[in-house]
């Protein structure tokens, strides 16, 4: 017998959207060329400074994260440059990807998936490859959870003639990730992550370094040209078409960001991520990236563990949508992510399913073990909260 069932977006993107976002992105669509969007992208621009927390332009673009890869690449350097890239997952291997594309030469920081990179062994390859034009790196490499050092990085580039480039598409809003404060030079983000917001928009933003690279970059462009929408956001217009009801959510739920702060928006990613990690680990499973990101937790599969047939039993029966790996990491490993429209109490039904599903399937675990770990955190920190 099948019963009704409520579905529940648990993947590291897209993820789950308020209904109420869903609701203002379903209004009437209205013209990008008229004063009243005009206005709409004023108040937009202001709040990605404030979510990016940075004092220069946010430009945006009808594309997934990775248009706006593919703009860095474009818009900084030229053919030949060489260029650093940290390698530690599906991500880093797509920056590779990308800087081969357009003639760079990536010199290659390889590492196993899940492991962190070393700040040291950054400041090592700039030493030993002094042409280097870029560092190419993500914040949190979706693939495998992990989260590398951005900050002490940036303590080793900001004085240097090249720039850091920071692929933050799961790390943007979801911890500290000040661009300014920690002289980063170019980040990048995408909607469908800690935007809580459909698949569609990428976002990138340039320090005045970075900005003077672009003046002797001389990659072709076309869409992804910045100074083109740099001097269309000058009119307080776009370049190009913009996803007009993408950008309409992109309001709400920049509007929601302002008035919860990004302090108290940290402090629910951090809650989340620490009370999945107790309860995984409370079920005699592995957390698998050796530093974890606070946007997804992801867990080794136990040995033996249909990891496939789990995963589509989850989806199917119970609506509990989790990712698998990728690549190497397939059949290996489970992403449960925290990102999007998710509750703290979301994270029981989440690990709830996961118990169900484990013992289904072979690994023998005590249900409601992980719950009650859930449950210890939560009422831990609300208990402070209250009294």
């Amino acid at each position: 017998m099948e019963f009704l069932e409520k579905k529940y977006l648990f993947t590291p993107g897209p993820v789950a959207v308020a209904p109420k976002v869903l609701l203002t992105m379903a209004q009437p669509v209205i013209h990008h060329r008229l004063p009243e969007f005009s206005n709409i992208l004023k108040e937009i621009r202001e709040n990605l400074k404030y979510l990016f927390q940075t004092e220069k332009e946010v430009y945006f673009f009808a594309s997934s994260g990775t248009g706006a890869m593919e703009a860095a690449i474009v818009n900084l350097f030229s053919p030949e440059d060489h260029v650093i890239v940290v390698s530690a997952g599906k991500f880093g291997e797509r920056w590779v990807e990308l800087a081969k594309s357009f003639g760079l030469n990536p010199i290659i920081i390889e590492l196993p998936w899940g492991k962190a990179v070393k700040p040291e062994n950054v400041e090592e390859f700039i030493k030993k490859n002094p042409q280097t034009k870029g560092i190419l790196i993500q914040a949190c490499e979706t693939s495998t959870g992990v989260k590398h050092p951005i900050k002490e990085i940036a303590e080793i580039t900001k004085n240097k003639e090249l720039v850091l480039v920071v692929d933050a598409i799961s790390a943007l809003g979801v911890y500290e990730l000040p661009m300014d404060a920690w002289g980063i030079d170019v980040v990048i983000a995408g909607s469908q992550k800690a935007l809580s917001l459909p698949p569609g928009l990428s976002f990138i933003a340039f320090s005045e370094k970075a900005y003077e690279f672009t003046k002797k970059a001389k990659l072709p462009k076309y869409y992804f040209s910045l100074q083109k929408e740099k001097k269309a956001y000058q009119k307080d217009t776009t370049a190009f078409t913009p996803a007009v009801s993408l950008l309409i959510g992109l309001r709400e739920m920049l509007k929601r960001i302002r008035e919860l702060t990004l302090e108290k928006l940290f402090e629910h990613y951090k809650i989340l991520s620490f009370a999945c990690r107790k309860a995984v680990e409370a079920l005699g499973l592995e957390i698998f990236p050796e530093v974890p990101s606070e946007s997804l937790t992801v867990v080794k599969a136990p040995e033996g563990l249909k990891t496939g047939e789990l995963l589509t039993f989850l989806r199917t029966k119970l609506g509990i949508v989790f990712a698998g790996g990728q690549d190497q990491l397939k059949g290996k490993i489970i992403r449960i992510t925290h990102m999007g429209d998710q509750s703290l109490m979301d994270l029981t039904v989440a690990i709830s399913a996961l118990e169900l599903g484990l013992n289904l399937f072979g690994y023998k675990i005590e249900l409601g073990k992980g719950v009650k770990l859930v449950q210890k955190v939560l009422y831990e920190y609300y208990k402070k909260s209250l009294f």
